[in-house]
């Protein structure tokens, strides 16, 4: 595949599109917004996608944390992945990530450890120092966190190497976000990045491009995936995602993915339709 494949959104693809789809899946950061900023014409855009194409029930993906029944986001989807696999409801979890992560694993009936609380502790390294760690802890948790440190680091590999059966799971391994509209920052790679490094293995990530979230869709709207369409602003995840899944997919130009990285000869992942930003449906087919 190459990048000739990919179709630049016009008024004629853009309205086959609409015709051959019944539910958008939208990434939200990058294409909804850009840190803490409304991209132009999003809203617009997607009150017409709504009441304009009766057919459609978008359902809305953000990163972050669940707020309405149509968004999910990787911390939900950590916390339903636990359920799904009937963790014990006596162990506990680590938490290295945000009060969002924290949220979830409340609503579902699991106890937590670390995140915000352990944001300002610190390890003062001397003789015969022995770090103790909770020994019930069965699952370690790591998402985006902005207070990553040594102690965080140092509590969810010693949970992981040394509790029996300890699970290592990643909210996404996303490397940057735009924690801000002007640059972008760091992502949950990062961190999780740091935990592999540590404690020399691989997690189970539950956000995208990991296909479990669609799993979990599929149960809640009956909608078949050759009739979704995945806009995302990322091809190695948002893309990738909807690819494996079988929708087809949009790829938009206005957060981490440049046209130039689209078009590079080494890219293997190509969209079925790219435009610069979401609103340009609107532009293209709105009244």
């Amino acid at each position: 595949m190459n990048s000739s494949s990919a179709e630049v959104l016009n008024g004629e693809n853009g309205a086959s599109l609409l015709n051959s789809v019944d539910a958008f899946l939208f990434d939200c950061d990058g294409v909804i917004w850009k840190g803490d900023k409304l991209i132009d014409g999003v809203s617009e855009t997607l009150q017409f996608l709504l009441f304009t194409y009766s057919n459609f029930e978008p359902l809305l993906f953000k990163l972050t944390r669940v707020l309405r029944d149509e968004i999910f986001s990787s911390s939900f989807a950590a916390a339903m992945y636990l359920k799904s696999i009937q963790f014990p409801p006596n162990k506990k979890v680590y938490v290295i990530g945000g009060e969002g992560i924290v949220e979830e694993l409340h609503l579902a009936g699991f106890t937590s450890l670390g995140g915000p609380e352990d944001a300002n502790k610190k390890i003062e390294l001397k003789q015969n120092l022995f770090f103790h760690h909770d020994k019930t802890v069965g699952a370690v948790v790591v998402g985006l966190d902005q207070y990553i440190n040594f102690y965080k680091l140092q509590y969810a590999t010693l949970c992981i190497r040394e509790n029996p059966g300890c699970l290592f799971i990643a909210t996404n391994r996303d490397a940057v976000g735009h924690m801000t509209d002007l640059q972008e920052w760091p992502g949950a790679g990062c961190m999780v990045a740091a935990v592999c490094g540590t404690t020399q293995k691989e997690p189970v990530v539950v956000g995208k491009p990991s296909t479990f979230m669609m799993d979990f869709l599929l149960k809640k709207f009956n909608v078949d995936t050759s009739r979704m369409c995945m806009v995302g602003d990322r091809l190695d995840t948002d893309i990738l995602f909807g690819q494996s899944a079988g929708c087809k997919t949009l790829l938009v130009l206005s957060g981490v993915t440049t046209l130039p990285a689209l078009q590079d000869s080494a890219n293997n992942i190509v969209p079925d339709y790219y435009t610069d930003k979401v609103s340009d449906l609107l532009q293209l087919l709105g009244p």
